[in-house]
């Protein structure tokens, strides 16, 4: 099994690269977020790889990080994710961006992916709802208020905070990550006004 090519990029196609290792060059299939991150040719790389072995076909799949490729197989442990779809959520959210819309159950987020309808997106949401604080990377710190919002179990001033930023124009994932460091500067007994006011002071910085 191949877990990590280091070579130098050959080619770079629509949804794929060839990377030249010692002179064999192989085809690795990567998201677009991927492939516009790598480099260009004649440029070293070093790509993780997931390698899918069928009876037809032996199949590389290229990610930038570790964390990416562990994203790719956890999407498809949901019914109706195939390689194809998990590229195309990974195309359009990092890990982290992944990982905060599981948690705030944001299913709009997710199927901003080409491929993913509502269906496939509530599955994802309800499906990897519990596994997404071990593959949130860096957006681990604030994880669990999100899963909080996102099950509808958060404080009332806390949710209060976080609705009245989202109507300011702000994301639910800006919304969240401002009123979690409002909780840190506030304390945890602040109330709805003091939260959204610190939670303005940190969007504005």
């Amino acid at each position: 099994m191949i877990g990590k090519l280091k070579g130098t990029i050959d080619e770079i196609g629509d949804d794929h690269v060839l990377v030249d290792v010692h002179g064999v060059c192989y085809v690795a299939h990567c998201s677009s977020r991927t492939l516009s991150r790598i480099g260009s040719a004649g440029e070293a790389v070093v790509l993780f790889i997931e390698t899918y072995v069928r009876e037809d076909q032996l199949k590389l799949f290229g990610f930038m990080s570790a964390l990416e490729r562990e994203w790719f197989n956890l999407l498809q442990s949901v019914q109706g994710v195939g390689a194809k779809v998990a590229l195309a959520v990974l195309s359009t959210l990092t890990p982290s961006e992944l990982a905060n819309a599981i948690a705030l159950q944001d299913k709009a987020a997710i199927s901003r992916a080409p491929g993913v309808g509502p269906k496939v997106a509530l599955r994802l949401v309800t499906e990897l709802k519990n596994k997404a604080p071990a593959f949130a990377g860096e957006a681990s710190a604030n994880i669990g208020l999100k899963q909080e919002l996102g099950e509808g179990v958060a404080s009332a001033p806390v949710a209060d905070a976080v609705s009245a930023l989202t109507n300011l124009g702000y994301s639910r994932d800006q919304a969240a990550n401002a009123i979690a460091a409002a909780l840190k500067n506030g304390g945890e007994g602040a109330d709805s006004a003091k939260l959204i006011r610190l939670g303005l002071k940190e969007l504005s910085r």
